[in-house]
């Protein structure tokens, strides 16, 4: 007989995958939570610490998961001196403070950075990617072998369910903008690419180098160093330079872009990038003399990402939308995060996005510490999900976001739970976020690190 967990992740291939109700599915999660409960409050030191300290033995519904879950800074909890320093040692023992599988040794001698780190974790079946760090230190996120074939199956089956289109491999991929180069995001790109683009016609790249994980860290260093002074006149200077160059590679990415949108024009395009960079390339196509008419009328647009703070009009959405053709049934838009395995897919006719079986979703209080009892319609508060595909690290993460969750059926006609398409992060909200929990957790992470 399967698992509970098995049976919802099984759902994966399945088209009916988010028509599950809310009351067909608490049964067999609640099961499957306490499975991976079982499974690892022994394997993850982190865990059996919140286990411990809450007093949760097994996981009977819903209110037993929210001590468990670990707030999305416990990710970011790794002392910056380790960076500073680089200590990839105690780095790697960081690491196995939420990782349910002992961190193989890696020889650390002649390592030349972060990147080269990562790339010999790789070697041993480590997969670490980071956040984008937008509101400061970046998150290292651990996964394994088993999370990058899942991340392959999803991304491919969320986009195809969510724009409408089938994975024909008949489409022009053009890239709008610069993304982090890590495990998952390489995975997502490889497989959209497989499935969606047609292997006659090479897929446009913008003429920018990747964001690695060393990009990110080194701004995390530097920060630090300007904050507590010690940042020496040329580290800033090269700073102030790599930003000039970084801003000016950038502008001529722009219009690369929007050349090659033009140039194939005539295809059928498969459109891909943040909404910062695809209305700065609609504006450029705009400037060139071209708009909608002049585009293939099956055209289809793949966001990743939110606005990540850029400052556009209100209409962005439809000014890129009637630049590049795209049918209202063929714009392709995904609530997740590096912290989760999987994707939430807005649907077109609710304008909703709508979370799968096997991640089971929680609306807590803005601290993150008490789960919110769920009304009739929706229920408004800080997002938490467990994410029951994770293999290489816990499933359970606070957010950073402020949802607003339904538990009813959508408009579209699906039976399943679905986000209002109006998430905000709360650092936003109030400049800074805090998590009940975050403190407790980030001492004791550093206790053991």
């Amino acid at each position: 007989m399967s698992s509970a967990t098995e049976r919802l992740t099984r759902l994966v291939d399945a088209p009916d995958r988010f028509d599950h109700s809310h009351a067909e599915l608490r049964e067999t999660q609640t099961a499957a939570l306490d499975e991976r409960f079982q499974e690892r409050k022994g394997r993850i030191k982190l865990l059996g610490h919140r286990a411990d300290e809450s007093g949760v033995t097994e996981i009977r519904g819903r209110a037993d998961v929210v001590p468990l879950l670990f707030p999305h800074t416990a990710y970011k909890s790794y002392p910056e001196s380790f960076l500073l320093e680089e200590r990839w040692d105690r780095l790697a023992k960081w690491l196995g403070t939420v990782s349910p599988y002992p961190i193989a040794s890696i020889e650390t001698s002649g390592i030349g950075g972060i990147d080269d780190w990562i790339t010999r974790l790789q070697a041993k079946g480590h997969y670490v990617s980071c956040s984008s760090g937008t509101t400061g230190k970046s998150a290292m996120l651990l996964a394994s072998g088993r999370d990058m074939d899942w991340t392959r199956k999803d991304t491919v089956n969320v986009f195809s369910w969510g724009s409408g289109v089938r994975p024909a491999r008949d489409r022009r991929i053009i890239g709008t903008g610069a993304a982090a180069a890590v495990p998952k995001n390489l995975i997502t790109a490889e497989a959209q690419r497989e499935a969606f683009g047609d292997p006659a016609k090479e897929a446009f790249r913008p003429p920018v180098p990747p964001i690695t994980v060393g990009s990110l860290t080194a701004m995390v260093v530097l920060r630090k160093k300007i904050a507590d002074g010690s940042a020496l006149p040329e580290e800033l200077a090269d700073f102030e330079r790599t930003s000039q160059e970084r801003q000016e590679l950038m502008r001529r990415s722009v219009g690369a872009v929007a050349e090659a949108l033009v140039k194939y024009r005539a295809d059928k395009l498969y459109i891909a990038g943040m909404w910062n960079s695809l209305y700065q390339v609609a504006e450029a196509v705009r400037e060139m003399g071209y708009s909608a008419k002049d585009f293939h009328p099956d055209n289809c647009l793949y966001v990743g990402g939110g606005l990540k703070r850029a400052k556009l009009p209100a209409d962005y959405q439809e000014f890129v939308h009637r630049t590049f053709n795209i049918p209202a049934d063929r714009d392709f838009q995904n609530y997740s995060m590096q912290e989760l395995n999987s994707g939430m897919p807005k649907c077109r006719k609710g304008d909703r996005y709508h979370v799968p079986p096997w991640i089971v979703p929680f609306v807590l209080d803005e601290t993150g510490d008490t789960l919110l009892p769920h009304e009739d319609g929706e229920n408004e508060g800080r997002a938490a999900f467990f994410d029951l595909s994770l293999d290489g690290r816990w499933g359970g993460v606070i957010t950073g976001d402020r949802i607003a969750l339904d538990f009813g059926p959508c408009a579209c006609g699906n039976k399943g739970p679905s986000v209002r398409n109006d998430i905000v992060r709360y650092a936003d909200l109030a400049g800074d976020d805090k998590i009940g929990c975050a403190g407790t957790v980030d001492a004791y992470v550093r206790g053991l690190s």
